[in-house]
């Protein structure tokens, strides 16, 4: 029997391994450190360090000093005024949710009600649940003081989050197989440590991190219910279905666009439904909190009514906030139906979910996270990502800087309120300017990393290589790939060769 010839196998092959140090200045400077660059003849992926292991393994460490910078506030500044957490920048909300939701007294959220301002939990309903269950494991008897209580609840919460963090750090790894090596960026991103702990928004993270990955071996039902149960963590979650709609439509792929959002919608409903019959009124607190909440740190609102000295009604900006998103959701769906080349799904899931960010009415330090591994996926560049976590990372001392000198009385110690005007500045300006790298690979993908070794969408599923059944602009071309329909099987921890 002849043997087949190199244009027969070539057919079957998959482009090698992306070494990142072979494509950027920057991974290529820092590789200094470990050896140096990867030898053209290193058999990658072989031995006990694939991959997966590394970037896990290197999650687990930065996880870790990220609870080494809270360390004054767990011994001491969390419990001794407000002041001090700020001055320290380990500020959670964490140990004080413990006692001021009902957890500390065997309440049950969304069901029992609070005393104070805030009658019940003001969380989407799958974040109640993890909170309920750290609250569970917390094992100190309840003679305890709240101290010792406040600090064993914030550790069990950390170590649930840690499972979390590994999760997106290695679904980023898995989900664009030949570029493994881009998940390094998650987990040694500085603005992933200083913020893993502030909040409980790791879960949902990690759950759009998994469907992500579902998603791009075709894998389209158990894509829709992860962003469904994500969706039932935090909100942002849902505008991932957005982009998609748009590149099914443009792909002609309305069956698999239909599967996903129905199994978005069955995840959501089947942890959402027993709490809104039973307890309705506690349910409903996430959403009514978020419409009455006002103008809150981190938003370009702040800055307009602190330099103008006139308040905004909370009705205006709501209004505005959702005008201003649907401004930039047509434009988005705009430039992916007409786009010479069909984008690729991070490119405009990274972009929606950063509209949702630069709109709102409020940013807390920790909504970067929402961001950090859908920018690896859409812009896997070094440089690009750390200038804007060193915007991130300006924005997390200014906030606390700035509450401690709210905070601080006569003392005026931290930053008064222009130089928090500039950390906000500078959070916007990074987002933005990643914003618009990510729009100009898209207009033009010869510049896109991603790409460069003649990939359509390795992230993609059932969109990769899909010809385009419709488009706006005349001159948009077709991908001119054929078409894939069924994703190889989700293999976790697996290790990928330099073949795919």
């Amino acid at each position: 029997m002849p043997s087949p010839s190199a244009e027969d196998t070539s057919v079957h092959q998959e482009p090698p391994v992306v070494r990142p140090t072979d494509q950027d200045e920057v991974a290529a400077a820092g590789s200094e450190l470990f050896g140096g660059r990867v030898g053209h003849w290193a058999r990658l992926g072989d031995g006990p360090f694939t991959p997966v292991r590394v970037v896990a393994l290197v999650m687990i460490g930065m996880f870790a000093l990220g609870m080494v910078q809270k360390i004054p506030c767990y011994e001491w500044a969390w419990f001794r005024g407000a002041t001090s957490q700020y001055t320290h920048a380990c500020y959670s909300d964490i140990p004080h949710l413990f006692l001021g939701r009902g957890f500390a007294d065997g309440l049950v959220p969304y069901f029992d009600r609070l005393s104070g301002d805030m009658q019940y939990l003001e969380y989407p309903v799958l974040t109640g649940v993890f909170m309920q269950v750290a609250a569970w494991l917390t094992l100190t008897p309840d003679s305890d003081p709240i101290q010792q209580r406040e600090q064993m609840y914030w550790m069990v919460n950390a170590g649930m989050l840690m499972i979390c963090a590994v999760v997106i750090a290695v679904c980023t790894v898995r989900t664009q197989r030949r570029r493994p090596w881009d998940g390094l960026m998650v987990a040694l991103a500085p603005a992933f440590v200083l913020t893993a702990t502030i909040n409980w928004d790791l879960l949902a993270v990690a759950l759009t991190a998994a469907a992500m990955l579902m998603w791009s071996r075709g894998r389209v039902l158990a894509f829709g219910i992860l962003i469904g149960l994500a969706t039932a963590a935090k909100l942002y979650p849902v505008l991932l279905l957005g982009p998609l709609l748009v590149l099914c439509w443009r792909a002609g792929r309305w069956r698999e666009f239909g599967t996903a959002l129905l199994g978005a919608g069955a995840a959501w409903l089947v942890v959402n439904l027993p709490v809104m019959i039973f307890a309705l009124e506690g349910w409903r607190k996430f959403y009514t909190f978020s419409q009455e909440r006002p103008i809150d740190f981190g938003s370009f609102w702040l800055i307009i009514t602190q330099r103008t000295g006139k308040p905004i009604d909370v009705e205006t900006v709501n209004t505005a906030s959702v005008v201003l998103m649907v401004v930039f959701c047509a434009g988005i769906a705009g430039l992916a139906l007409s786009a010479a080349r069909r984008p690729r799904f991070a490119q405009l899931a990274f972009l929606v979910v950063a509209a949702f960010i630069l709109t709102n009415k409020v940013y807390s330090p920790q909504y970067v996270l929402w961001l950090i591994p859908l920018a690896v996926l859409a812009r896997p560049r070094w440089r690009d990502f750390l200038i804007w976590q060193a915007c991130e990372v300006m924005y997390f001392l200014g906030i606390w800087s700035y509450l401690a000198y709210t905070s601080g009385g006569d003392k005026h110690q931290g930053l008064p309120q222009e130089g928090y005007q500039v950390a906000i500045a500078l959070h916007l300006l990074g987002t933005l300017y990643l914003c618009a790298l990510v729009v100009r690979d898209v207009l033009q993908p010869e510049k896109d990393l991603v790409r460069a070794d003649g990939s359509d969408d390795p992230s993609g599923g059932v969109l990769d290589g899909a010809p385009d059944t419709f488009v706006l602009a005349p001159e948009a071309r077709q991908s001119g790939h054929a078409a894939r329909t069924d994703g190889p099987q989700v293999e976790w921890g697996a290790v990928p060769t330099r073949n795919g």
